[in-house]
């Protein structure tokens, strides 16, 4: 009985020696054989194509913004590097100086500093009063000299008729001389008669040109004197550029050449074109002693700098809004006259002039800053 019973009953070890019983796999993991793909509805499949669709574009864009950037940024070096450029141009314009022909005191005074006044227009007004008296007596000299002139003239002309019994050759003779005396006095009272006229009118000082009057320093009731600048006037329609360019680009400008101009103060492009190129410079070794004799600088240092060469440009379109003073700062540059350049549009071109000059003024500035930095 007792080993019967020992024999039925397992002990710990005979268990975990035993196969390793495993847990019944679940049926929703269990990997069976796979049937055919479910058929997916058309709205699906049409959102999948335009996912497609959508995951295209951006690389279309990618190349769009590669194939503008490329030229854009092939025209920009171009510009920087092989048009003739320069940081160094000047707006100019003629200065016309009013002086009075006559002395006298200003009664009228119309115009205001900075004010635009028209050719023609009356700028100063000097009291005519004395001017008028003169021609008055100016006036009265001609009439006594005219019938002085006439009697003279009556009385040799008579003298001439007599015979030589009556009046002798010498008495005609002085007659005659005193006609032509008469004659030359009235002549002159007639030039009298004209320079006061002439002075008359020199009391009323107009404008010779369209212009703003600028530096206006004279006041009404001011005496002024003959000859002495009283009002000057920026002629409107004479303005240009002077770019002071190096010789060195002096090889691609040519008179015709389109210019933009871009001013300091305004982002708008000025356009105009090369009227001409200066001949000649100050030369300090030309410079001739006491003797006619040149003065030449003996010290030549190898670090030759380039001149600078006066290109006059012609002002061809002025933007709305921009107001030209001469003496303001401005950046020229000479596009060259090809075919590709003369085809592109407006707008390219003024972009195209903005970057480059932003990019010039930064590479100065980064080139000003490491020189002080130096220092």
């Amino acid at each position: 009985m007792n080993d019967t019973a020992t024999q039925a009953i397992p002990t710990s070890t005979d268990v975990k020696s035993g196969p390793e019983l495993k847990a019944p796999a679940s049926p929703e993991i269990s990997k069976g054989p796979t049937g055919p793909e479910p058929i997916r509805p058309p709205e699906q499949a049409n959102r999948g194509r335009a996912s497609r669709h959508l995951r295209i574009f951006p690389f279309l864009i990618t190349l769009m913004a590669i194939a503008l950037a490329v030229p854009l940024a092939w025209m920009m070096w171009g510009a920087y590097m092989g048009a003739p450029w320069t940081r160094d141009a000047t707006v100019r314009a003629y200065v016309v100086t009013m002086a009075p022909e006559i002395s006298g005191r200003i009664v009228e005074l119309p115009v205001a500093d900075n004010q635009l006044v028209h050719k023609g227009d009356l700028l100063m007004l000097i009291d005519p009063t004395n001017f008028q008296i003169e021609v008055k007596l100016a006036q009265a000299a001609v009439d006594q000299a005219k019938a002085t002139a006439q009697n003279a003239q009556a009385q040799s002309n008579r003298r001439q008729n007599l015979t030589d019994l009556a009046a002798s050759d010498e008495v005609k003779q002085n007659f005659k001389s005193s006609s032509v005396s008469a004659d030359a006095a009235y002549r002159q009272a007639l030039a009298n008669l004209d320079q006061a006229r002439v002075n008359l009118e020199r009391t009323r000082i107009v404008s010779p040109v369209n212009g703003y009057v600028t530096n206006l320093m004279a006041q009404r009731g001011d005496y002024v004197a003959a000859g002495q600048d009283r009002i000057s006037l920026v002629d409107a329609d004479s303005f240009w550029v002077d770019g002071y360019f190096e010789e060195t680009n002096l090889g691609g400008i040519h008179e015709g050449d389109p210019a933009s101009i871009k001013l300091m103060g305004y982002s708008q492009i000025v356009r105009g074109h090369v009227d001409s190129i200066a001949r000649g410079i100050n030369v300090e070794n030309a410079q001739p002693n006491q003797q006619g004799l040149a003065t030449v600088n003996p010290i030549f240092t190898w670090v030759r700098l380039a001149q600078r060469i006066p290109v006059r440009i012609h002002l061809d379109e002025v933007p709305a809004g921009v107001v030209l003073a001469a003496g303001m700062t401005a950046t020229a540059q000479i596009v060259p006259r090809s075919a590709l350049q003369l085809h592109n549009p407006g707008w390219l071109m003024d972009l195209q002039t903005n970057l480059v000059s932003y990019l010039r003024d930064i590479r100065h500035g980064l080139l000003s800053t490491a020189e002080y930095s130096d220092d």
